[in-house]
């Protein structure tokens, strides 16, 4: 592994529901030079140390809901709008700027995309798949990604809100042939729902699940791509008073450490 150089980089995954726990081993795992330190998300305090942040698939009204309770939600909405984000699935839907398909009460959203999407766009658990893709901008972009979706949402546009928002770069797509039947009412290649992953200025959705992968070139892809050119070059970072060095530092507070282990995920 190369020796890390510049300042240490401090990558959170949100931590109140879902599949936080797989992201944050990916990422510990990744071969960068810079001193990775990869915080759960729970608090407030637990927010302010990051220079991103992951929102994992999950249930995504569980998981606004939790950071309501938690008092995170408003904290987040302010944190997308300055720092890179990468939600995956539940994650996408809650960087949505309008969600199609919400439970009885609502569905609350953090924002920071111009991308509407449709909730369980790809019907029920049992109607979950995987297929190849191919993403553009990847390390060895010839090698398909397995893309992994289970209860998916489907993106119904990202056209944008206003003349402000920054442009959409589509990094992957699924063959039309592909999607639900209720969603077939379009043959042409730029349809967004056969989009599964883009870019929007500092923030990636996708609709899959790479965490539930052993590849781990998507977040590498977010690391590099998103996260590190927001970072400036100076001395190592210190996170509540300790360097933070690819998440596992003595001492650190066990709200940034551990994460509570689930039995079972509800997913999006």
């Amino acid at each position: 592994m190369a020796a890390p150089t510049g300042r240490s980089v401090t990558i959170g995954v949100l931590a109140l529901q879902g599949a936080f726990i797989e992201h944050q081993a990916i990422l510990q795992k990744l071969n960068i030079k810079r001193a990775l330190y990869v915080p759960l998300v729970r608090t407030v305090e637990d927010l302010e140390v990051c220079d991103g942040l992951i929102i994992p698939g999950g249930e995504s009204t569980t998981i606004a809901l939790l950071a309501r309770l938690s008092g995170l939600l408003e904290p987040l909405r302010e944190f997308v709008k300055t720092k890179p984000v990468w939600g995956t699935c539940a994650g996408a839907i809650l960087l949505a700027h309008m969600a199609e398909g919400k439970k009885k009460g609502g569905q609350e959203l953090l924002g920071g995309t111009s991308v509407k999407i449709a909730r369980n766009g790809w019907g029920s658990q049992v109607e979950s798949f995987a297929a190849d893709l191919k993403i553009a901008g990847l390390r060895n972009a010839n090698i398909p990604f397995k893309g992994v979706f289970i209860r998916a949402p489907v993106i119904l546009d990202f056209s944008g809100t206003s003349s402000n928002d920054p442009p959409a770069q589509v990094l992957a797509r699924l063959p039309s042939d592909l999607l639900p039947p209720s969603l077939t009412d379009s043959d042409h290649p730029d349809d967004p729902k056969t989009v599964v992953a883009l870019r929007q200025g500092l923030h990636l959705v996708t609709t899959f699940h790479p965490e539930l992968t052993e590849d781990s070139r998507f977040h590498e892809y977010f690391v590099k791509e998103c996260l590190l050119p927001t970072i400036k070059h100076s001395g190592p970072t210190r996170v509540n008073g300790i360097n933070g060095i690819n998440g596992g530092v003595s001492g650190a507070p066990k709200s940034l450490m551990h994460g509570i282990p689930l039995n079972g995920y509800i997913w999006r």
